[in-house]
């Protein structure tokens, strides 16, 4: 009896600690990535604080404190994951990216600011680009709203030409044999060869630059929206004409919204076309934006100020591709979810 008590506690024993074992494994596994990923920024606000700068960048203390918080704030999230939430999940599933991010700020700030391997001023430490966005942010600002306001008047008046001129094509086959043609004859140029005759035909650079951007803009809006508009089924069409319905009715409650998956296609890719042309106006046409901004910093050797606007053009740019795309998936319920971003 006492044999069997003794194997038995030894057994019982061995489960608990293959238990225990399996629960530490468990922690590693969940919460083991985040604090690699805290200790990563708490690396860069090490080499912040400890070493000193071989130039004169004043944010360099508040950089370092500002990593410290990141690295708490990636700690305690990855510790306190499962209690909050959704939340606690995202931040999880981002942990290698921040860990990835971590490193390299570390390593970007160790080859820049304290030992100079990578020349100035070409290459700038991560503190002088956060001086531009204090020092320089209404400027920098300013140029936001140009570009923007730019941006948005010729994307607007592209995708609205490019989608009336896409519906007419695919409904009328009489609008379809003139406009086709004179289509397949612009279209394929880039908007940024009309330049010379956009800035010498319209009145102002202002009006040129939204030109460039609505026609850069029109025609994938045009040639998706058609494409779109032509491959609905004619059952659609049939079904509907059983019922009375009348050509207006076909167009606007048959036509159209079984062509919007094309149109978006059309409206992402207008987008992007659009984006690279409002730069390049506003290097050379234009006298405010950030296309003009990254202009006059590389003029001026400022490549801080210059990559600075990068990232700001690169957030804007994001950030009106994710509203392109929540209004999609809110008009297109049925499709949510089928095209990622």
């Amino acid at each position: 009896m006492s044999t069997y008590s003794l194997s038995d506690a030894i057994a019982a024993e061995a489960g608990q600690a293959r238990s225990r074992g399996r629960d530490v494994l468990d922690w590693l596994r969940t919460s083991g990535p985040g604090i690699v990923a805290a200790l990563a920024w708490v690396a860069f606000a090490l080499s912040c604080l400890l070493w000193d700068d071989l130039g004169d960048w004043p944010r360099t203390r508040s950089l370092g404190i500002a990593g410290f918080v990141i690295a708490a704030l990636v700690g305690f999230g990855t510790l306190g994951a499962d209690f909050l939430g959704k939340a606690g999940a995202g931040l999880r599933q981002r942990v290698p990216w921040l860990l990835v991010l971590g490193l390299l700020v570390t390593l970007w700030e160790v080859a820049t600011a304290k030992f100079a391997w990578l020349p100035l001023p070409f290459f700038p430490p991560p503190q002088a680009i956060i001086e531009v966005y204090t020092d320089d942010l209404p400027k920098l600002l300013d140029g936001v709203l140009a570009s923007v306001k730019l941006q948005l008047g010729g994307y607007v008046i592209g995708a609205a030409v490019g989608f009336l001129t896409g519906v007419s094509i695919g409904w009328s086959r009489s609008v379809g044999y003139w406009v086709h043609p004179v289509l397949r004859f612009i279209g394929p140029l880039p908007a940024t060869a009309w330049l010379p005759i956009a800035f010498f035909s319209f009145p102002s650079s202002w009006s040129a630059s939204t030109f460039l951007i609505a026609l850069a803009t029109g025609f994938p809006v045009t040639v998706l929206t058609w494409s779109g508009v032509a491959s609905v089924s004619s059952a659609y069409y049939d079904v509907a004409r059983t019922l009375g319905a009348k050509p207006s009715f076909l167009v606007l409650k048959v036509a159209i919204p079984a062509a919007l998956p094309h149109v978006f296609v059309g409206l992402f890719m207008g987008l992007g076309s659009s984006f690279a042309v409002l730069v390049v106006a506003e290097m050379i046409g234009v006298k405010s934006g950030l296309g003009w901004y990254l202009q006059w910093a590389q003029g001026w050797a400022a490549y801080a100020n210059m990559y600075a606007a990068l990232i700001v053009m690169s957030l804007l740019c994001s950030g009106a591709i994710t509203l392109l795309f929540k209004v999609r998936d809110h008009l297109l319920v049925w499709q949510k979810g089928v095209v990622k971003w």
